[in-house]
């Protein structure tokens, strides 16, 4: 099969194996001749920097790189980036990695031209309209994981390491300017980080899926995204050289970053938390929590369960997608609960407060105060369904 096309939502995107070789024309299309380039420490280590480097200088463009970015990236990361940024004279960013990078630089090309702090622009309060979408700097995004889909997204998340909590940051002009999604970028992903990141775009279409609110757009891109996770993602663990998987796995990403804009729920409205305070992979920690929350959202999503049941090939309705996740979940890797994740129940009270207070929360199917947070943590440590 041919895998290549050219996307325009919800903004341009270059798919297909190879395109990597379009970045420099990328870049000059949205004005850039001095681009920063944003990484992390062990991407920056591998040749396909290197090469991408290589081309960009090749083609007349005086690019730099920033790789100062965490797994969980910091406001600290931000600012370090900011400093590089104006340290170079860029006049743009080149978000080149997985989630982390991907959010980390598009906060940098945000920031790099406001005059408030960071934690003034979250999603939640309407802090944006402060800033001054005038400044912002565009950005090309290289997806590498096929996972979170920030390529395609308004925001970015960021830890603020003074309080250990995550916080979205938010701007409708945060969407990159253009996409480069190249599969090939994703074959040296090792199997843990594949099954991780591919059931972080998976909990997205099937948040979306279960959000509530009319939005037949997303819910028909949330269907098709996790099927392809369920098609793909076993491929690719079997043959991490299967081009055709990761091709369907890096759509699958982008797709559920975009049905996402219906909205969230639960399943993120925990793993944030439990992320600032354990560093813990955002896309598994998804997956551990997950068939809690559907177990409790279970008397607002039931009715639609068997068309999305249908889609994948399934009866039963809801009890036929509840015993094939729990199946694909081990087929896959994932900790059947969160005490197999490693992660105890010390901070539970601070993690259920924390998800309450989440804006992914506002969207979840049923109402989800921090009583229901405790609900939902205390099952997804006892592995109680």
């Amino acid at each position: 099969m041919n895998w290549q096309g050219n996307w325009s939502f919800p903004t341009p995107i270059r798919f297909g194996p190879g395109r990597i070789k379009e970045l420099p024309a990328a870049c000059r299309r949205t004005g850039m001749t001095r681009p920063l380039l944003v990484t992390d420490p062990g991407l920056a280590a591998l040749p396909m920097i290197d090469a991408a480097l290589r081309s960009l200088r090749e083609a007349g463009l005086e690019a730099g790189l920033f790789c100062g970015v965490k797994p969980n990236p910091t406001g600290a990361n931000v600012e370090a980036g900011i400093a590089a940024y104006r340290a170079g004279g860029h006049d743009g960013v080149i978000a080149f990695g997985g989630g982390s990078a991907l959010d980390c630089g598009k906060a940098i090309a945000f920031m790099q031209g406001q005059s408030g702090t960071l934690w003034d622009y979250q999603d939640q309060g309407g802090g944006w309209r402060q800033a001054d979408a005038a400044a912002m700097a565009p950005v090309v995004a290289v997806p590498t994981t096929a996972g979170t889909g920030a390529e395609v997204g308004r925001a970015a998340v960021i830890v603020r390491e003074s309080r250990q909590e995550k916080l979205i940051i938010f701007h409708p002009k945060m969407m990159p300017a253009m996409v480069i999604a190249d599969p090939e970028l994703t074959l040296g992903l090792p199997p843990g980080l594949t099954a991780g990141a591919g059931m972080d775009a998976f909990a997205h279409s099937l948040e979306a899926w279960c959000a509530p609110g009319f939005h037949p757009y997303c819910d028909g891109i949330a269907l098709e995204g996790v099927r392809l996770v369920k098609e793909a993602l076993p491929r690719a663990l079997a043959d991490g050289a299967d081009l055709g998987a990761r091709a369907q796995l890096l759509a699958a990403a982008s797709m559920g970053a975009t049905a996402f804009q219906k909205g969230l729920g639960a399943i993120h409205a925990l793993s944030h938390p439990i992320g600032a305070l354990h560093d813990c992979h955002h896309g598994m920690t998804n997956a551990v929590v997950m068939p809690y929350v559907l177990a409790f959202n279970r008397p607002a999503i039931e009715g639609k369960m068997p068309r999305l049941a249908a889609y994948l090939g399934l009866e039963g309705g809801f009890d036929g997608i509840m015993d094939w996740l729990l199946a694909f979940r081990a087929q896959v890797g994932v900790p059947q609960t969160l005490r197999d994740f490693g992660i105890d129940d010390s901070h539970a009270d601070r993690i259920a407060a924390m998800a309450a207070a989440d804006s992914t929360a506002t969207t979840n199917p049923r109402p989800f105060g921090a009583a229901e947070a405790r609900q939902v943590l205390d099952a997804a440590w006892a592995g109680a369904l």
